[in-house]
């Protein structure tokens, strides 16, 4: 009961969240010069003032600010993202459309860096100032300070141009027509390199984390007090240390959501993945502003639902932020 009430709350304090989210998003690309109407204009070579004033009519641009805004939240709350004037069909089709590709990366690339740094954190703390810890420390650093889209070309470079291991980008073969088991594997070969990418970064900062997790726990009373029973070491790393230590994990997953979907635009764009940071770069560039402000909604759902799941794994690692309610 006490995390269904935990759950209650985190869920109504994110509707303002989001709301004041869409609204600022919606200020700023005010401020931006031009809008979807030039866009349009310039991809058709110029025009006259009368089209683009109907344009501007036909798109409710032409309306002030505030009433711009009240009418976008109208329509949010009927669950109408609006149409997308560069793409010509609903933005929430559009949306839909791409937004399997940037799931599958997040979901890999997260998962790939969580387990990664637990391993390589906990095998760090084990053999803390000896040649293990030297050597993961190193790399951390390095993947930590390598830019993710020097990566990516560099693994284009190695791993498709000279070894023809993987695909060099894309989502999948295309005219391959393949299905089930089939083209299951063609998709998981073409995320293999986006989500290495994508995930040596966050790799990067989870095992430090971990790393330094795992050296404050061992060192407090509980785990001397279950040395001096007698317990084996691997016993107490597993069952003792580990669960928490694990709690500044859990907490960075959430801190890290937003980002990580920022770095999608980078390893995207790269990998020519036809995900929502493609879309969005591809918004800005065409002044679409309706498929901007849907990405935004969407990207902020994502986000919140994500720190939604870590607040209540959090809850279930640690009964006392549940004993506080």
């Amino acid at each position: 009961m006490r995390i269904l009430n935990l759950a209650g709350r985190r869920l109504a304090a994110s509707i303002p969240t989001l709301l004041l989210i869409l609204i600022g998003i919606f200020l700023l690309l005010q401020f931006a010069p031009g809008d979807t109407v030039d866009a349009m204009m310039a991809q058709m070579g110029g025009g006259d003032a009368a089209t683009a004033r109907e344009l501007r009519q036909f798109y409710g641009l032409d309306l002030s600010i505030p009433m711009q805004l009240g009418n976008y939240l109208w329509r949010l709350v009927r669950f109408d993202l609006g149409f997308s004037s560069i793409y010509g069909k609903p933005v929430a089709t559009v949306i839909l459309e791409r937004l399997p590709p940037t799931l599958l990366l997040m979901t890999a690339s997260l998962s790939f860096a969580f387990f990664a740094g637990l391993v390589l954190g906990v095998i760090a703390a084990r053999g803390v100032n000896k040649w293990p810890d030297t050597l993961i420390s190193t790399l951390g650093l390095i993947f930590y300070a390598t830019p993710s889209f020097w990566f990516g070309l560099m693994a284009i470079v190695v791993f498709s141009v000279y070894l023809q291991w993987l695909p060099a980008g894309g989502f999948e073969d295309i005219g391959a027509a393949s299905t089930g088991l089939a083209r299951t594997l063609d998709i998981a070969s073409h995320l293999v390199l986006p989500t290495l990418t994508l995930g040596l970064i966050f790799l990067a900062i989870y095992l430090r984390i971990m790393r330094a997790s795992m050296l404050e726990v061992l060192n407090l009373d509980f785990v001397r007090t279950a040395r001096a029973k007698g317990l084996d070491e691997t016993r107490i790393v597993v069952r003792h240390v580990l669960r928490n230590a694990l709690l500044p994990m859990v907490t960075l997953i959430g801190l890290q959501a937003g980002t990580m979907l920022g770095g999608s635009v980078v390893v995207e764009s790269v990998f020519s993945l036809p995900g929502l940071g493609r879309l969005a770069y591809e918004s800005v560039v065409q002044r679409d502003l309706n498929t901007l402000l849907g990405i935004v909604f969407v990207s902020a759902l994502l986000v919140i639902a994500v720190n939604f799941l870590v607040d209540l794994l959090y809850a279930r690692l640690d009964p006392r932020i549940t004993a506080g309610t």
